[in-house]
């Protein structure tokens, strides 16, 4: 999971990027980069920690031109918090390319094969984006003959980067002396989006993104998600082109946004995040009356944030009282990104404090939106105990996270989840909670696909265990699991980048 952005407009694109990775920041917090273009050169300055940590006033001042490209980072399977992997990435030949992805590749090591001995290409880190960036570098080369880039040989080359590359990816590239380019796996795993702004005069202003809520903040109209194997590209004086590119697609967004990763306030693949996550809460409260019907609940209350609008209508639903029971300190990171338990567990009770009236004495049900590994959800039960509840009750609204997601979430290994081994009852008595209820499958597709009936299917592998590419085998599980108990050493680089790509010196 991280968040990616590109902008063409009629003026100075800088701020635009910055305040669109502000509200992408919950996509990731180790590394955040913005680069842009006047024409003439490249301008890139990234590094790692949060956007507002990352660029200051002597940064942004460099990042000059009317087009750009931003991403914020989130590390996935077996990634290390290497500060050369910030991105957008950077190659020179054939035509002067730079790249942000969000995704994951699930054939990255084949790949890597491929370009060292036929493609001849170098991979300077260990990050599956800068091996997508030099297949389509090299696709770019081959389309064109390295004499002509025009749009038909733009198109060619994301065919062939579809035809070489598995796994998730949305991705927004910037072409030296062409445009914007951005494409979508032909699963439409990951999110992406586009606007327009036609508020100033001359040519569209357009903007792409990872979530619809970056459009809003700034202004853009929101167009319409791009399709599954689409291709779109824009010029720098605003002209649009969109091409389909996969010869078979199947659209099938990642279940999980919906669930936790996006912001409730995103519109993705035409279902409101707000109002899937109100769904998922009515289909709680079915599970929880068929579960536990005899529970003589008090009180519901959400574990901060992104439960609550299940937490709300499941409430409503079931008649009891809705209450906030934890203060969340915002300026704490988002412990499902934290690498290594340790920093995990410490952190949740920096993150989270309870207010003791709202559990003393009282039978309280917790509400969730998800467990992964429990070290969460057992500190959360503890310190509802410790303020006084008499029974702690937890539902969460995903079922129980039993399988390894490789499409760009941080859950490599199944034996750092706790429900890989265990049932319900066991995972009960593992997080001391007095009862547990999870989502059915079907109850959270059925409450998703509500919201836009056109979506049917989404990628659900790490429920259970279904991995819509095909392409995952016991091999390859064993292979990521093992890449994260042994991570590659980190590289250092410098974050600053400025690039002639042709014309007079300024």
């Amino acid at each position: 999971m991280c968040g990616i952005i590109g902008v063409v407009a009629n003026s100075p694109v800088n701020q635009l990027l910055y305040d669109g990775l502000q509200v992408l920041q919950h996509r990731g917090q180790d590394a955040a980069g913005i680069a842009t273009t006047d024409g003439k050169r490249f301008f890139m300055h990234k590094g790692p920690g949060l956007v507002r940590d990352v660029f200051h006033t002597r940064n942004m001042r460099n990042l000059t031109g009317n087009m750009g490209i931003g991403h914020v980072r989130y590390p996935t399977a077996g990634a290390a918090r290497d500060p050369a992997e910030a991105q957008p990435f950077y190659v020179n030949s054939p035509f002067g390319l730079l790249l942000a992805h969000n995704g994951n590749l699930t054939n990255t090591e084949e790949l890597k094969r491929e370009i060292y001995l036929t493609d001849l290409r170098h991979i300077n880190t260990n990050s599956d984006s800068e091996v997508l960036l030099n297949v389509l570098a090299h696709e770019l080369q081959a389309a064109s003959s390295g004499v002509r880039l025009d749009d038909e040989a733009i198109f060619r080359a994301v065919s062939r980067v579809h035809q070489r590359c598995r796994g998730a990816y949305a991705v927004i590239a910037m072409i030296a002396g062409v445009g914007l380019l951005a494409f979508r796996d032909p699963y439409g795993i990951r999110p992406l989006i586009f606007g327009r702004d036609d508020s100033e005069e001359g040519a569209p202003q357009w903007l792409i993104a990872s979530e619809s809520v970056a459009l809003d903040v700034i202004g853009y109209r929101m167009v319409r998600d791009v399709a599954p194997g689409e291709a779109i590209l824009i010029s720098a004086d605003g002209h649009f082109r969109s091409r389909q590119c996969a010869a078979h697609t199947l659209h099938t967004p990642c279940m999980f946004e919906y669930v936790y990763l996006a912001r409730p306030d995103s519109v993705i693949d035409g279902i409101s995040v707000y109002e899937s996550r109100v769904k998922m809460g009515e289909y709680l409260a079915q599970r929880l009356r068929a579960t536990l019907p005899h529970a003589k609940i008090d009180v519901v209350i959400p574990i901060p944030d992104s439960s609550r609008p299940a937490a709300m209508s499941l409430a409503t639903r079931l008649g009891l009282p809705y209450r906030e029971g934890f203060v969340k300190n915002r300026y704490i990171g988002r412990t499902f990104i934290m690498p290594g338990q340790a920093v995990r567990k410490k952190s949740v009770r920096q993150k989270l404090n309870a207010i003791p009236q709202e559990f003393r004495g009282k039978s309280v049900l917790l509400v969730d939106d998800s467990i992964v590994r429990g070290t969460t959800s057992r500190e959360i039960v503890q310190m509802a105990r410790d303020s006084g509840a008499r029974e702690v009750y937890l539902a969460s609204a995903a079922p129980p996270v039993r399988f390894a997601n490789v499409y760009g979430i941080d859950m490599p290994t199944r034996g750092e989840l706790i429900a890989a081994e265990r049932d319900e009852a066991e995972i009960c008595r593992e997080i001391g909670a007095d009862g547990l209820i999870y989502q059915d499958l079907e109850d959270l597709k059925a409450a998703v696909s509500a919201v836009n009936p056109a979506i049917c299917r989404f990628e659900t592998s790490c429920f259970d265990g279904r991995y819509v590419t095909g392409d995952i085998t016991d091999e390859y599980l064993f292979d990521i699991e093992q890449l994260r108990n042994n991570p590659p050493p980190a590289h250092h680089h410098s974050g600053q980048l400025d690039l002639n790509l042709g014309g007079e010196d300024n």
